[in-house]
């Protein structure tokens, strides 16, 4: 079993940026990247919101470049998937499919998945006209047509950001009634430019063909009746939740209600001493490339002041 200062686990925006600090700080961390490195970002399309690119950089072309500097510096990194994190005495212990390992420190930066809709459409044309995240895609409709998909906090929060930006917001939802807080509820009803569309689920999307042209509107059906309708939209954001990658860790280190890693308020440390949580894996709000950079910054410096004070 193979021994190391640093293993570091998950290979998105989080995990590349901690493994650059790392290494530099001559901690020669270990990334074990899963089956497909770059996480989120591989399903993410063009990206715009992120510093440093003039113009817009796809997104797994910006996960190659991270993974790139990552190990030029002295990362190194390994397709396996942990199905195991022991921490009940150090050093941790750590099980992947194919291979396991020791450290002295774990950074978790297994980041979180979308939930999607399981529809006709939806995989064809994501990034082409279906996303799960308004703050990252939704200047790409600037003055067209949208709808969101959800009822709670999330669905509200990203129609409320959309309407600034496009001329009509379709709110679809299954029940007639929203779960999203009251204050978001009021907003929304004073917002001209959102339409909402009680009752009714996606039944299919459809598109132009290619498909990287986008979509061109939603088949909804009623869930009173079965009757279906046609609605006329240039993109779609899905916004029913996430689901943290956190299943190795259930029972090892505190998660909080909705499975997220559990942090102290601001920082990256977890329950367990030495174990840092880094990106969407611990952060339910923002869910974003630069903020899920600076965590892994952040928990690399963490360790490098761990190790040398505690180790």
């Amino acid at each position: 079993m193979e021994h190391r200062k640093l293993v570091i686990i998950g290979s998105g925006a989080a995990g590349w940026t901690a493994a650059i600090y790392a290494a530099r700080a001559g901690l020669k961390p270990l990334v074990i990247a899963g089956m497909q490195r770059g996480g989120q970002m591989l399903i993410a399309g063009e990206v715009e919101n992120f510093p440093g690119f003039e113009d817009a950089v796809d997104g797994p072309d910006l996960m190659a470049r991270m993974e790139a500097q990552a190990l030029r510096v002295g990362a190194e990194a390994t397709d396996d998937i942990v199905v195991d994190l022991d921490v009940a005495a150090r050093p941790f212990k750590i099980a992947g499919e194919f291979d396991s390992w020791t450290a002295d420190a774990v950074i978790i930066a297994t980041g979180a998945t979308a939930r999607w809709l399981g529809v006709p459409g939806e995989e064809d044309y994501q990034g082409s006209g279906v996303s799960a995240c308004a703050t990252c895609d939704g200047f790409f409709f600037k003055d067209q047509k949208v709808a969101v998909v959800g009822g709670g906090n999330t669905a509200a929060e990203e129609a409320l950001y959309l309407s600034n930006i496009c001329t009509e917001v379709h709110l679809i939802h299954r029940r007639n009634d929203m779960r999203a807080e009251r204050i978001l509820q009021d907003r929304i009803a004073r917002t001209k430019n959102i339409h909402f569309h009680g009752e009714r689920t996606v039944k299919e999307i459809h598109g132009r063909m290619p498909r990287n042209e986008g979509i061109t509107h939603l088949e909804l059906v009623s869930t009173v009746d079965g009757s279906t309708e046609s609605l006329e939209v240039d993109g779609v954001f899905v916004a029913i939740g996430h689901d943290p990658a956190t299943k190795p860790f259930v029972g090892k280190i505190d998660l909080d209600s909705n499975g997220y890693i559990a942090t102290r308020e601001g920082g990256v440390a977890t329950s367990v001493p030495g174990v840092f949580a880094a990106g969407d894996v611990a952060d339910p709000r923002y869910r974003q490339a630069v903020t899920a950079a600076g965590f892994g910054c952040m928990a690399a410096l963490e360790v490098q002041h761990w190790l040398r004070d505690a180790v």
